[in-house]
């Protein structure tokens, strides 16, 4: 459907089952969940889809190594059990990836060794490989550009790896196919009250100004870090006083070109100089170093580093790799802010130390909240908001059994296992009926830069929700997460191709403007 064609639908008269509130992983894993059980939902995002933390992640699907060494056993079953469902559902977007923990003193291999003998126990059959104790030669085989100076040896082990943006585009665009309305650009204003229950809802398209009034039986809020600001338009009709559930955090990441460290495996340090975690990670031709774990009290939509954190990961990961990165060598920084949920004792608690175990609330006026958790476990945090909207009797059971996980659109159902190197620079990965599609579409051999196309902005634009050039750029394709100045020199294009597109907002000088916070200045 075209946008003018979304917004007729949204015009409608229709009581949905379900209004879901906010565009990003959560928020999409249950539109497509809810839809595919025979429910009725639209979903209404203020910015584009995965605009926030959603597509800001450190692209790795986990169950969570540091969560075991935390002693949380249980999230950490569960994130393995749902990070074979992901990897399952779209290969295309995600694959298993090979991880090195170097040992630089004689205890460490064997000690991070046990722990993760048992992060293999407990994958279980949802295993991807098998946890190996490597000697130092085997260690510096496998991770050319690593220092190997009082090198002892290393572990290796498994966990999977995606294109997030990618992924939650194709979860809306699966929603969209089972049968859900999708807007982004289109920012809940009011929560419609009905005896004291929300009933529904007013939206706004961006674009136009014109406002909707949303009926739905069932309101769920997931608006990832933003749940608080819902929380409070909530409680106004009453006055009722609203505890924040959040404690944010803000996790830097600093990408760089492949040579500071070449080959197909990524690097984990356990214990940096802090006591934070390190990865070096190869993604799509380049390489993210990070993340930093700082609490942060304001939820800006484009977060900034702080200083110290971008030293900080160049400081430490110049203690691991040959050639040390300096501040010039990054093509881009971004930023990604965290949702983590506030423990009940909450003076002393630093952010590295909460969990990313989810929490699902009803407020008394029926307001489903849903926060926390991380990507890999988008899917079960889905099946829990829709449990308890059931047990609250906000919907009726399921109109279809429960549908079992199944391929994402775009995957293709006759496909080989992983045949995607997310170690590539490329563009969308597109399967069958979708990319003879793209072969059709103008502009298909015109390429703007090695992996994006003419053909692909346009796909982009007709099929994938795109509205203006940060879309194309920063989530439809990743340029701007892998080089930030490199995506200038195609962003005047690509706003005319969105123009000719339909597009009114392509915002090309708001664009540019945005370049300038990914790329790092000198010191």
């Amino acid at each position: 459907m075209t946008r003018s064609e979304l917004l007729q639908q949204l015009a409608r008269p229709h009581t949905y089952d379900i209004a879901v509130i906010g565009g990003g992983a959560t928020g999409l894993g249950v539109a497509l969940e809810a839809s595919k059980r025979g429910y009725s939902v639209v979903l209404l995002e203020s910015h584009d889809f995965a605009k926030g933390t959603s597509s800001r992640s450190t692209k790795l699907v986990h169950g969570g190594v540091r969560y075991l060494a935390q002693g949380n056993v249980s999230l950490v079953r569960e994130a393995l059990h749902e990070r074979s469902v992901l990897l399952h559902d779209a290969p295309h977007l995600a694959q298993p990836i090979p991880f090195v923990m170097p040992s630089y003193r004689w205890w460490e291999t064997g000690f991070y060794g046990i722990g993760l003998k048992l992060y293999d126990f407990l994958a279980g059959a949802d295993g991807l490989g098998r946890t190996e104790f490597l000697s130092a030669a085997s260690v510096k085989a496998r991770m050319p550009g690593l220092k190997v100076q009082g090198l002892q040896g290393g572990v290796q082990y498994w966990d999977g790896q995606f294109d997030d943006a990618r992924y939650a585009i194709n979860l809306a665009r699966s929603a969209a196919k089972a049968g859900a309305l999708l807007l982004n650009y289109c920012p809940v204003t009011e929560l419609h009250h009905h005896d004291g229950l929300v009933k529904g809802l007013r939206c706004q398209d961006q674009e136009s100004g014109q406002g909707f009034d949303i009926q739905a039986a069932c309101v769920v809020n997931a608006t990832g870090v933003w749940v608080d600001q819902l929380r409070l338009l909530d409680a106004q009709p009453t006055g009722t006083a609203v505890k924040p559930m959040l404690a944010p955090s803000q996790g830097v990441h600093l990408v760089v070109d492949r040579s500071f460290l070449p080959g197909d495996h990524a690097l984990l340090v356990p214990k940096t100089a802090d006591g934070r975690v390190l990865f070096a990670v190869p993604w799509l031709g380049k390489l993210i170093l990070g993340t930093t774990d700082t609490p942060r009290e304001d939820m800006p939509r484009e977060p900034l580093p702080f200083e110290e954190e971008v030293n900080f990961i160049l400081r430490e990961s110049a203690r691991y790799l040959f050639k040390p990165p300096q501040r010039s060598d990054v093509r881009s920084v971004w930023v990604g802010l965290r949702p983590l949920v506030k423990p009940h004792q909450e003076e002393g608690v630093s952010t590295k130390g909460l969990s990313r175990e989810h929490s699902v609330s009803v407020s008394r006026s029926g307001l489903v909240t849903v926060t926390g958790g991380k990507w890999t476990t988008y899917r079960a945090m889905a099946e829990d908001v829709l449990s308890q909207c059931r047990t609250s009797q906000l919907i009726p059971p399921s109109r279809l059994p429960n549908a079992p996980p199944g391929y994402l659109i775009g995957a293709g159902l006759a496909i080989n296992p992983h045949p995607v190197s997310l170690m590539a620079p490329q563009g969308p990965h597109l399967y069958g009926d979708e990319q003879s599609l793209l072969a059709q579409l103008p502009g298909a051999d015109v390429w703007l830069l090695p992996g994006l196309s003419e053909a692909m902005v346009r796909f982009a634009a007709r099929y994938e929700y795109a509205r203006c050039v940060e879309d194309v750029l920063a989530r439809r394709s990743r340029l701007l997460f892998l080089d930030a100045q490199a995506s200038v020199t195609v962003a005047e294009r690509v706003a005319a191709i969105l123009q000719a597109e339909g597009c009114t907002e392509v915002k090309l000088s708001d664009y540019v403007l945005l370049v300038k916070q990914y790329t790092l200045t000198a010191a």
